[in-house]
C-alpha cells in the first residue's frame, strides 16, 4: 500500500468517523427526502442521487484546493510548504475531533466562515424541493455539498497539502464515500441512527479517533 492509497483510506475513515456530525448538519434535508418518498422503490435511487451530487461538489472542492495548495507550494521552499500545510491540515482535524467529542466548540466559529456563500447557493437548493425525480435529487445534492461545514473544511485544508488538483479531487472523494453509510441509514433509519450517535461514548470514541489522525497529520508535519 503506497502513501496515498494510506491517505485516502484515512480520509474514508475520517469521513466515516464524522457521521455524528454529517447527521446534524444534512440529516435533514435526508430525513425530509425518505418522508416525502414512501415508496421504497422510489427512495434509494433518489436517495444515491442526492449522495452522489453531495459527494460530486465535495470532489470538485477538493480539486480546486488542491490547485491552490499546488500553487501556494511553489511561492516557498518545498519543505516549508509542506510543512505549513500538513500542520494546518492536522490542527483542523484535531479541532473536528474536539468538536465531535464535545470538548470544543471552536470549529462552528469556522462554519460560520461559509455562510456567506451558502446565503447565496442555498435559495437554488429551495427550489428543487419536493423532490420528486433522481435529476432533482442530483442537482439538490449539488447545491447542499456547499452546505457551511466544519469537517468538510478540515478535509478540505487537508488537501491543500495533497501536491495537485488530482489528488486533491481524489482525497475528497474518498473522504465523501466515507460520509456515504451514515447518511443513507439516515434515510431509511433517522430516528435509531439520530439516537444512536448522540450516545456520549461513540461521539468520543469517533472524536478522539479523529484527533489522532490530527496528531499523525502533524508529526508527519514536523518530520520532514
Amino acid at each position: 500500500m503506497t502513501m496515498s492509497d494510506i491517505g485516502f483510506l484515512s480520509a474514508f475513515i475520517v469521513g466515516l468517523l464524522g457521521g455524528a456530525h454529517c447527521v446534524g448538519m444534512c440529516g435533514g434535508i435526508v430525513g425530509a427526502l425518505a418522508v416525502g418518498l414512501p415508496d421504497t422503490r422510489r427512495r434509494w435511487p433518489i436517495l444515491l442521487a442526492y449522495n452522489g451530487g453531495r459527494i460530486a461538489s465535495y470532489t470538485l472542492a477538493g480539486a480546486l484546493m488542491g490547485a491552490l495548495g499546488f500553487f501556494f507550494s511553489g511561492l516557498l521552499p518545498v519543505q516549508l510548504a509542506q510543512r505549513a500545510l500538513l500542520s494546518l491540515a492536522g490542527l483542523f482535524l484535531v479541532l473536528m475531533g474536539l468538536y465531535l467529542a464535545g470538548w470544543s466548540n471552536l470549529l462552528v466559529h469556522v462554519e460560520q466562515l461559509g455562510e456567506l456563500l451558502w446565503r447565496r447557493i442555498e435559495p437554488m437548493g429551495r427550489g428543487l424541493i419536493p423532490v420528486r425525480s433522481t435529476g432533482q435529487g442530483f442537482a439538490l445534492g449539488l447545491v447542499w455539498g456547499w452546505l457551511p461545514c466544519g469537517l468538510v473544511y478540515s478535509a478540505l485544508v487537508w488537501t491543500l497539502a495533497s501536491g495537485s488538483a488530482l489528488e486533491g479531487a481524489a482525497l475528497m472523494l474518498a473522504f465523501g464515500l466515507g460520509t456515504l453509510p451514515n447518511l443513507l441509514l439516515m434515510g431509511v433509519a433517522a430516528a435509531q441512527l439520530n439516537r444512536w450517535i448522540r450516545i456520549g461514548p461513540v461521539r468520543v470514541i469517533a472524536g478522539s479517533l479523529i484527533i489522532l489522525f490530527g496528531a499523525a497529520l502533524l508529526f508527519d508535519a514536523w518530520s520532514i
